[in-house]
């Protein structure tokens, strides 16, 4: 089970994804529990960013209905390994700053997980790095990393207070898809500090983490090594998206 602030957030995310579904050539599911434990642990590893290791089951196709109503112009049957499959194992892999919580070597990660996971247990099929108070959008080491993902990538972002020693960072630009709240306004030049502080502190609260935070935003995308979007959409237990079926599926 999710929290019902959540569970409403990934209803209108999804509503979103298929209002966008001709903008994408392909769809990859997760679990809407899985979104709240990457937020648990994107707060718990603070400040720092966290690396996390995706897999997929070959039990948890995707529903044929679903994939059939997310069909469009741009859809690829073949664009990354693990597509038509749901994300199943989440594992964290590293943690660090901007500059090396990305990719370890395989070599490093091979005996980690070996004993669970076989002999290239370093080997993920999707890749996710969370932005603690900063937008979800690639960097240029996100995109370099990517090239070396047999999946795809995805960046969660996660606004929060207080911010301690992560405050947000303003002036990013690129596309954002927002899981839950309004994307936050930069702050205005010439405005004090202390007044821009104040203005951010009265954000609506979304939810609260087990860690004590206040969630005020969360967004999530991903992208293929080649540049193209991935449309996301939680699922539930039954492999179901959460809000199906939408208004409009035939």
């Amino acid at each position: 089970m999710v929290e019902e602030w959540l569970e409403s957030a990934m209803k209108q995310y999804n509503q979103a994804s298929y209002d966008a579904r001709e903008a994408y050539p392909a769809i990859l599911q997760m679990p809407g529990k899985l979104l709240g434990n990457l937020i648990q642990w994107c707060l718990e590893a603070l400040p720092d960013e966290i690396l996390v290791g995706l897999d997929i089951s070959s039990e948890r196709q995707v529903r044929k209905e679903v994939s059939q109503a997310f069909v469009g112009p741009e859809s690829r049957d073949d664009l990354f390994a693990g597509q038509g499959y749901t994300i199943s194992e989440a594992q964290v892999v590293n943690r660090g700053n901007s500059m090396t919580v990305h990719h370890l070597p395989e070599e490093w990660t091979d005996e980690i997980f070996g004993a669970e996971r076989g002999p290239r247990g370093g080997r993920f099929t999707h890749w996710l790095h969370t932005h603690p108070n900063a937008p979800a959008i690639p960097s240029g080491p996100d995109a370099a990393a990517a090239q070396w993902t047999e999946g795809v990538d995805l960046i969660l972002g996660v606004e929060f207070s207080p911010a301690w020693g992560a405050p947000w960072v303003d002036g990013v630009e690129g596309e954002r898809r927002m899981v839950a709240g309004n994307k936050r306004p930069e702050g205005e030049k010439g405005q004090s500090w202390f007044r821009q502080r104040m203005a951010r502190e009265k954000r609506p609260v979304l939810g609260k983490a087990a860690t004590g935070h206040s969630i005020h935003g969360i967004e999530l995308i991903a992208f293929h090594r080649s540049g193209v979007g991935v449309n996301i959409l939680f699922v539930d237990e039954n492999n179901l998206p959460y809000g199906w079926p939408f208004p409009d599926v035939q």
